[in-house]
Formats: structure tokens, C-alpha cells, sequence
């Protein structure tokens, strides 16, 4: 069966997480907003980092984990459209598959979760705090060094039975996810940039295809421009930084009277060493700022403790 284009069915690979599958219908009903004849269908897939929920992201392998099964399902021709959240994704891509599109951005903010705790200096010392993000793990600990980090996996609901169940005093989830969900009522506080800054890509998904892929255009007009400035500039940063999950980077671009400002941060893994830099530049120059902004992290002595952190 052809759709009115002339095309077979369109094949949206995802991971089978209540999130992901969100997105992915997210995608799916933005494709058939603007393209009414368009036939799709979701292909659900599992990926290594749903399977391992022992260790830790860094350990296991970092990043790809959520994205290589989706990857591999392109370049076979098993799907057309892997939908991934952006800090999920590898700096390198496969050779023939490429970005054709990234969705306006959500919240980007971490949010604090807790069943009796306001907010993160509401915490006692010594308090159990849940991540498995080295990012988050350090900028806590260079707020709050008292605070004991515990390992938090499992998808966004499994998360916040662990915290119900008392295994945590709080935990720290991606407030973008919280949101497509319907479960802000959870949040009980947003944390501030300032003290939390965002990973690379956080809040924003991201559309992958074969680069000679016959609708590569069609895929590419659901994509904001917003979006792919301040994704270029923060990926831009992360390649030139080498960043990895072993890592803790953290990257955010916003725009502002039409500049781009992208703020980088790079943290020792117990929170006690940082670095910030941060620039500004017109929209085109964004993969340029980035370099900028990673350069400027680098010559101030990020690159050591980036190799401590291997």
C-alpha cells in the first residue's frame, strides 16, 4: 500500500518506554498534521540500555545505549524515522544517517522529586538523592557536597515508585519528560540553570534518517529552527570537548533578540572542581559558537579534568 505520495508506509522506530512511545506519536501526529494521506506505523524496539538496569550509564557504555538498536533498524531499512531524545545521542553518527530534524523544545530544567522535601536546600544532610547522570551527580555535589548520590534507573514511572517505596529522600528527573507525560504534579522543584545546567540536547527531540532517504524533506519541514541553532551549538561544544557519558558536561543554548547564547559547563565527578564559559553569536554562526564556548573551557583546564574523569 502506497500513501498519497507515492510512498510506502512510514516506519517510526522507538523504544517501547511509556516516554519514548509518547514522542513518538508526538512525531507521528505532526507528520499527519501536515501530511493528512501520510500512512505510518511504529515500530517498537528494545535497546541495551532497557535491557541493563544494573550499572551505570558510564560503565556500561554510555550514550548509545538508547540509540544503536534504532540506528542499526535505519541503515537495514527496518524503520525510516528513529525519534530519540537528543541527550541521548552519540556526537558521531553512522555515515549515511544524519539529524533531518529536531521538535520545539520543552522545559529544559531538572527537576527535584521528593515525597516529604521542597526543594534541594529543603534537604537534610546526608540526604539519599537519585540519579545515574554523572552531570547531575556533580553539580549536586558541588552544591550540596553532604549529599549522598544513589544510582536511579528504569523508566521515568519506575523512577518515582522507587521514591514512593522511601528507597530516596528526593531524585532528580528531566522536567520535559515530567511534562509530556502529565505528571508535573510531581515536580517540587524546578531548579535553576544556574546551579543545575542542562545536558547537551536536554528537552529537545530529535528526528534520524538515512541520509538518501526519498522523504528526507518532508521529514526535515516538521523541524524548528530554534531548535537545530541551539542543538548545533551545544553539540558543536560536546564534539570538540570529546564528551561522553564518563564525563559530567553539561550545555545550554537559548535564544535571545535573535543571538544565541550558549553557557558550557564541565565538572570533576565529585562536584569539587568546575568550569564555565559561556558566549554569544548571531543564529548562522551557531556550530562555530559552540567551538568557541569549548575552546574557551579547554584553555581555562577543562581537558584535565576530562581525562580524570576516563
Amino acid at each position: 500500500m502506497s500513501d498519497a505520495f507515492g510512498f510506502s508506509p512510514v516506519k517510526i522506530a522507538t523504544r517501547r518506554s511509556p516516554l519514548a512511545l509518547w514522542q513518538a506519536n508526538h512525531v507521528k501526529k505532526q507528520l499527519i498534521n501536515k501530511y493528512p494521506n501520510m500512512l505510518i506505523n511504529l515500530v517498537l524496539m528494545t535497546t541495551t540500555g532497557d535491557i541493563n538496569l544494573a550499572g551505570s550509564l558510564a560503565n556500561l557504555g554510555g550514550k548509545g545505549l538508547f540509540v544503536k538498536e534504532l540506528e542499526i533498524a535505519l541503515l537495514n531499512k527496518q524503520a525510516d524515522i528513529a525519534v530519540h531524545s537528543m541527550k541521548d545521542m552519540t556526537i558521531q553518527l553512522p555515515d549515511n544517517l544524519t539529524l533531518a530534524a529536531f521538535m520545539p523544545r520543552e522545559d529544559a530544567r531538572d527537576a527535584l522529586l521528593s515525597r516529604n522535601y521542597l526543594s534541594l536546600d529543603d534537604l537534610p544532610p546526608n540526604a539519599i538523592v537519585g540519579t545515574s547522570s554523572l552531570r547531575r551527580k556533580a553539580q549536586l555535589l558541588a552544591i550540596r557536597p553532604d549529599l549522598i548520590i544513589k544510582s536511579l534507573r528504569g523508566n521515568v514511572n519506575t523512577r518515582i515508585d522507587k521514591l514512593q517505596q522511601g528507597e530516596y529522600d528526593a531524585i532528580i528527573l528531566a522536567a520535559a519528560g515530567l511534562i509530556r507525560l502529565g505528571l508535573e504534579k510531581e515536580i517540587k522543584q524546578l531548579l535553576p540553570v544556574e546551579l543545575m545546567l542542562p545536558a547537551v540536547g536536554q528537552a529537545i527531540i530529535g528526528l534520524e534518517t538515512r541520509k538518501d532517504d526519498e522523504r528526507f524533506e518532508l521529514i526535515q519541514s516538521l523541524g524548528c529552527t530554534d531548535s537545530a541553532s541551539c542543538i548545533t551549538a551545544e553539540r558543536s561544544m560536546n564534539l570538540v570537548l570529546g564528551g561522553s557519558c564518563t564525563a559530567p558536561i553539561a550545555g545550554f543554548a537559548t535564544i535571545q533578540n535573535q543571538k544565541l547564547h550558549l553557557r558550557g559547563r564541565v565538572l570533576s565527578q565529585d562536584g569539587k572542581k568546575m568550569i564555565e564559559a559561556s558566549g554569544e553569536s548571531l543564529l548562522i554562526d551557531a556550530a562555530a559558537l559552540g567551538v568557541e564556548v569549548a575552546q574557551t573551557l579547554l584553555k581555562q583546564g577543562a581537558e584535565k579534568i576530562l581525562q580524570e574523569a576516563k
